[in-house]
């Protein structure tokens, strides 16, 4: 096996053995084991292909088809059904119809009459590019220190000295079928490369057999890595050196914690979006250096980059000393940065827009450069926040690559704008599933690790939102973190071990949110426990530990929920988990139900102080929920039943059958309630109850 410093050599022959006969499961074994490694190319970015005989299902004849990855999808988890399938003849032959870079657009539809298997996917803008190069594998891939190359001034004599005019050359052009005419010219120009770099986005490399090709991939790669760190140690500085140090690690989260939420709130004028935060070395060698003010505003160069981070990120300028605490004067101060950064982007469209452009989309930046501390992102979800910023990173690594070894060039605006406002690019958006009701908002529910407060946190995690899990049992809680990770992603789900009768404990789950997920927009009160005693029987501990669970731990938790809602400005909403016990008198009942009163007032008050901030806080009362709580284990289940003069095993149906609907009531139930109030439909309710109790007339509100 050849070594590797720069790339991850992943082939192995066992594996490769076991697929010996099927072409396209080895394409998609090659495929998985270059997306596995970012350093070969970006999430969702290059694609791969094979070409092989096949019996036409028509005629029965052999003909050759070209497996090539589908629009959309990844290197790295793309299976089968991820490529599509065409003859190669008749894609060839669209060259008779082809009617110049005017017609390109149309082409793509074309695509669609060479199509061999009819289930495959759909065919890319880059169908063309595989398919007009006669090798039967072949990798278009984006790996930085590729595209360091391809974006560098002198990057065309770079490849010829590197590779001793081994790597062909062609100039940048937006992806199509006339750039793959001109990739069959440059191998027709020169025979017997063995790959062919695309300036200012990528590279072409080929072979006989899937490890051929692979290899070779992973050579050239690699060739182009090692060049660039031999210059960098030679120069011995990037970027012109460093101009200011970072603060210490820890110095660096907090900070990061404290001004998530007032970003994420500018960055959502137009739409919700979810943040992310990095610091690692690359990303503040970046922004802490001379270079940082001439590069940043270049914008990105490959179309994968800016795509997904915008053609330039807005680098944040904070005086130094600034309390991150006055949250006034931080806005202040940056809410015209954000303005400014707007209008440029308004600009760069209205300059660059064509008769059929489509509209603007959002003008505030994905990525925001804090030097000294790191570089936060901002998307729909979590997900593409995530990825915007390993793509941010990557367009950092091929600008340190190309100043180290010449100077970087970025594309001019009105090719980039091209690419981002591309009609294919917007057909594809288009396409993509409408968002769900919760896309974009963060939810930390208490007691979330079972009962009431799970099913709150996966009601929400369905309908779109990030939930943050939080309990003191930390072994249920990690259960069901990775049970929510399994089924939600691990882009959809954080967890949080606190105590909620601590205040620092609280403050530090939230910090952590917003550490994590940029803020929060919903918080549920979920978590409780319940005492059943005579007053006899009731100790001050009891007493205690009821109102410091429920009464202090709601107030702590809406305190600290408050906070960053106020730093986002974009409302909330506060939902308490009750009881029908805050209105119903019963026996046996005083220190529980008289805390269940005290939190449906103290919900009261929340609402009526923080209306201002448009923050809605709004109470469930359940009744009897058994299925999955912890409540009911042991003594409380007992002393109900004691109480009503019936066993614990007959208590569901003895609650079931005092209700008016006679139904028992499920997690699910209250759950259901939960969205209501957050779904959009009660966007103008605060200040109120819904009881889910099966309905009983003693708990009525009004």
């Amino acid at each position: 096996m050849k070594e590797f410093k720069h790339a991850s050599y992943l082939w192995d022959d066992a594996m490769a053995k076991s697929l010996e006969g099927d072409e396209v499961a080895l394409l998609v074994y090659r495929s998985n084991l270059l997306g596995a490694d970012l350093r070969l190319t970006n999430y969702g970015g290059g694609n791969t292909s094979c070409k092989l005989m096949a019996k036409d299902p028509l005629t029965g004849n052999e003909v050759e088809v070209m497996w090539v990855k589908g629009s959309g999808g990844d290197l790295g988890t793309m299976k089968k059904n991820g490529l599509a399938a065409l003859y190669i003849d008749r894609l060839r032959s669209l060259k008779n119809v082809y009617g110049g870079l005017s017609t390109e657009d149309s082409m793509v539809e074309l695509f669609n009459h060479c199509i061999y298997d009819l289930a495959s996917k759909t065919p890319s803008i880059d169908t063309p590019l595989h398919g007009f190069l006669p090798f039967k594998h072949i990798d278009h891939l984006h790996p930085d220190a590729a595209i360091a190359i391809a974006a560098s001034k002198d990057g065309k004599k770079i490849t010829q000295e590197l590779f001793n005019g081994t790597i062909g050359w062609v100039d940048w052009q937006r992806p199509g079928f006339d750039l793959g005419l001109q990739l069959k010219k440059c191998l027709d120009d020169s025979p017997g490369i063995r790959g062919i770099m695309l300036g200012s986005h990528g590279l072409f490399t080929w072979g006989d057999t899937a490890h051929d090709c692979y290899l070779n991939s992973l050579e050239v790669i690699e060739a182009c890595a090692a060049y660039i760190d031999d210059k960098i140690k030679s120069n011995g500085i990037v970027f012109g050196g460093a101009k200011i140090e970072s603060f210490e690690k820890s110095k660096r989260l907090q900070l990061a914690a404290q001004l998530s939420p007032i970003l994420r709130g500018l960055s959502s004028s137009h739409n919700n979006m979810v943040g992310h935060f990095t610091d690692d070395e690359k990303v503040l060698e970046f922004i802490n250096s001379k270079g940082l003010q001439k590069l940043a505003p270049m914008g990105t160069s490959c179309p994968d980059h800016f795509l997904r981070t915008k053609i330039s990120p807005l680098v944040l300028d904070l005086p130094e000393g600034i309390h991150l605490s006055d949250i006034d004067k931080v806005k202040e101060i940056l809410s015209p940065q954000f303005e400014a950064y707007q209008t440029r982007y308004t600009s760069y469209y209205n300059t660059c827009k064509h008769g059929n452009s489509p509209a603007m989309r959002d003008p505030n930046p994905v990525v925001i450069l804090y030097p000294g501390v790191g570089m936060f992102t901002y998307a729909k979800d979590k997900s593409t926040a995530r990825i915007a910023a390993e793509f941010y990173s990557n367009a950092i690594n091929v600008m340190r690559g190309a100043e180290a070894i010449s100077s970087y060039t970025a594309l001019p605006h009105q090719e980039a704008f091209d690419i981002e406002y591309w009609l294919l690019e917007e057909a594809k958006l288009l396409r993509m599933p409408k968002p769900k009701t919760l896309s974009g908002k963060v939810a930390l529910v208490t007691g979330s690790a079972g009962g009431i407060g799970k099913a709150v946190a996966k009601k929400y995690a369905e309908e779109g939102a990030c939930v943050v899990l939080t309990d003191l049992d930390k072994e249920r809680l990690e259960k069901t973190r990775l049970e929510f990770v399994e089924k939600f992603g691990r882009d959809a789900v954080h967890a949080v071990g606190f105590n909620i009768t601590d205040s620092a404990s609280i403050v530090d789950a939230f910090e952590s949110t917003a550490f994590v997920f940029g803020g929060v927009d919903i918080v549920v009160n979920s978590a409780g426990l319940s005492i059943s005693k005579s007053i006899e029987e009731h100790t001050e501990k009891d007493w205690d530990l009821l109102y410091d669970v429920l009464v202090k731990g709601q107030f702590f938790v809406t305190q600290a929920a408050v906070k960053i809602m106020r730093k986002q400005a974009s409302g909330g909403d506060i939902i308490n988990i009750v009881s029908k016990n805050a209105l119903v008198s019963g026996p046996n009942n005083a220190g529980y139900g008289s805390a269940k009163a005290a939190q449906l007032h103290l919900g009261r008050l929340n609402a009526a102080e923080l209306g201002k901030d448009g923050i809605r806080v709004n109470t469930v009362n359940p009744d009897a929920v058994i299925a999955e709580s912890k409540i009911w284990e042991g003594d409380w289940a007992k002393g109900r039943a004691e109480a009503y003069g019936i066993t614990v095993a007959e208590l569901p149906a003895f609650y079931a059958k005092r209700t008016l609907l006679n139904q028992i009531i499920l997690p699910e139930d209250i759950a259901n309630a939960c969205f209501a109030f957050v779904g959009g439909l009660l966007a103008k309710s605060t200040g109120n109850v819904i009881n889910v109790d099966g309905g009983i007339a003693n708990a009525f509100v009004r």
